[in-house]
């Protein structure tokens, strides 16, 4: 048979066999991080120690939902940010090679207030969330 045949025993699931690089002795975030370069393995190890799950984009959850929603918030906002900076960085460009064309002109402006506006509901959002969720009705999960 192959080397990359599944063992199934009566535990359930027991890894991949001999030849694919890893034993039955490796925990999943040994054989999870096997792959991640050398720098992250460490933190990849610590997020399945965790009860998380290493991603391409970092370590999402925990040992509770509420830490996994907190660090699917935390992500959406950074990505959020980082598309409205963009945004306002490609509409300064607009603006700049304009070259006095009215529309154009027009054009720029309209993204850079459609970028500061989301950027602003952004924030305001967070600072509602943490007023309400964790100031006044005091959800734990939210701090």
């Amino acid at each position: 048979m192959g080397a990359f045949m599944p063992q199934i025993s009566a535990q359930g699931f027991g890894g991949v066999s001999a030849g694919a690089g890893t034993s039955a002795d490796d925990s999943v975030g040994e054989s999870a991080c096997r792959f991640v370069t050398s720098g992250e393995a460490g933190t990849c190890k610590s997020c399945f120690e965790g009860g998380g799950a290493w991603t391409a984009i970092g370590c999402l959850g925990g040992e509770t939902p509420n830490d996994f929603i907190a660090s699917f918030l935390k992500i959406g906002t950074g990505l959020g940010g980082g598309v409205a900076f963009l945004l306002i960085l490609f509409s300064g460009f607009q603006r700049i090679t304009s070259a006095g064309n009215p529309e154009k002109l027009h054009e720029a402006k309209e993204l850079m207030t459609a970028a500061v506006s989301g950027l602003l509901l952004i924030i305001f959002s967070i600072f509602l969330l943490r007023l309400i969720g964790v100031d006044i009705l005091q959800i734990p999960g939210l701090n």
